[in-house]
C-alpha cells in the first residue's frame, strides 16, 4: 500500500512511540535474537487494518516475515489467529503496540459500520461517515468504514463544498451561499460537488427554486418531514439524512427514501475490538 498520508502517519507514529529507542527491549533482548508472535482475536467482529499493520512491521524492519491467515473485511471469531510475524524479536516488540492500536481501532470501526449497514439492508440508502475523526487518523478510520461496507463522505474540506447552517448564515442566506459557491468553482476551475444543509421544509423549497447544487442534507428532520422532503425533491438532487441518527432510528430514515445517511458515531463513538499479539 503506497500512500503518502499513510507513510507520514506511520513515520510520525513510530517517532512518537520509539523516540530514542525501545529501552525495554534493548535492555533485555539480544539484537540478533529471533522469534515469532501471533495476532490473537479476542472478540467477534470485522477485521480491518491488516494491510496497514503489515506496512508498520515492514517499515520498522523489512526483514520481518508475515504469514497472513485472515484479511481486511473477514469476519473474525474469538480464538482466531489473523497472522504470524517472524524475525528479530526487538523489531517485533517495537511494532507491537502501534500495529495493535491500528488493528483494534480500525476493526472496531469496521465492525460498527457493518452493523449499521446490515440494519438498512434492502433499502437504497447508503451509510456515510463524517469528519468526526481522530486527528491524524482520518485516512485509516475512513478506510475502516469502507472495509465495513459503508461509504466515505468527503475526506476533508477540500473535496466537496458543504454549505452548512453557519456558512449559509455568514454568507447572507441560502441563495447567496449557493451562488457564491458556484462562482467560486467557476473562477477557480474546480470540479467538486456542492451539498447544502436544509433545516426545514421551507428551506428545501427555497433550495429547489435555486438549484445549482448536487445534494441536499436534511438535518435533524423527523420521519414525516424526511418523507415530505424526499417527495418534494423527487430525484432532482441526492438526499442525505443527518443529525443524531442512531442504530435504533436508521432503518426508518432509510425507508423514507433518502440516498445517504451520515452517522458520526461510526468514527467518534466506537469501541476498539479486543486482540493481542502473543509470543509463540
Amino acid at each position: 500500500m503506497t500512500n503518502r498520508i499513510l507513510d507520514a502517519f506511520i513515520s510520525n507514529a513510530i517517532a512518537e512511540d520509539i523516540g530514542d529507542g525501545d529501552h525495554s527491549s534493548l535492555s533485555c533482548i539480544p539484537p540478533a535474537e529471533t522469534g515469532k508472535a501471533q495476532l490473537l482475536i479476542k472478540q467477534e467482529g470485522i477485521l480491518a487494518g491488516t494491510e496497514v499493520a503489515v506496512k508498520v512491521f515492514n517499515t520498522i524492519d523489512p526483514t520481518l516475515k508475515i504469514e497472513q491467515f485472515l484479511f481486511d473485511g473477514d469476519e473474525i471469531q474469538i480464538g482466531d489467529i489473523a497472522f504470524i510475524v517472524e524475525g528479530k524479536t526487538q523489531s517485533i516488540l517495537k511494532a507491537e503496540r502501534l500495529a495493535l492500536n491500528i488493528l483494534q481501532r480500525m476493526s472496531g470501526i469496521a465492525t460498527t459500520t457493518k452493523i449499521y449497514v446490515d440494519k438498512i439492508s434492502g433499502t437504497k440508502a447508503k451509510v456515510l461517515d463524517t469528519r468526526k475523526t481522530t486527528p491524524g487518523m482520518r485516512y485509516l478510520e475512513k478506510l475502516a468504514v469502507k472495509i465495513g461496507g459503508g461509504e466515505n463522505h468527503r475526506m476533508g474540506l477540500y473535496d466537496m463544498i458543504m454549505l452548512k447552517d453557519n456558512h449559509i448564515d455568514f454568507a447572507g442566506g441560502i441563495e447567496s451561499a449557493i451562488l457564491k459557491a458556484n462562482e467560486y468553482l467557476d473562477k477557480n476551475q474546480k470540479n467538486i460537488k456542492i451539498e447544502i444543509e436544509a433545516r426545514n421544509l421551507t428551506e428545501v423549497k427555497e433550495i429547489l427554486k435555486i438549484g445549482k447544487i448536487d445534494r441536499i442534507m436534511l438535518d435533524n428532520f423527523n420521519y414525516d418531514e424526511t418523507k415530505d422532503a424526499v417527495k418534494l425533491i423527487n430525484g432532482r438532487f441526492e438526499t442525505e439524512s443527518s443529525g443524531g441518527i442512531t442504530l435504533d432510528t436508521i432503518r426508518e430514515y432509510a425507508e423514507c427514501g433518502v440516498d445517504y445517511i451520515s452517522v458520526g458515531a461510526l468514527t467518534h463513538q466506537i469501541k476498539s475490538l479486543d486482540m493481542s499479539l502473543k509470543a509463540i
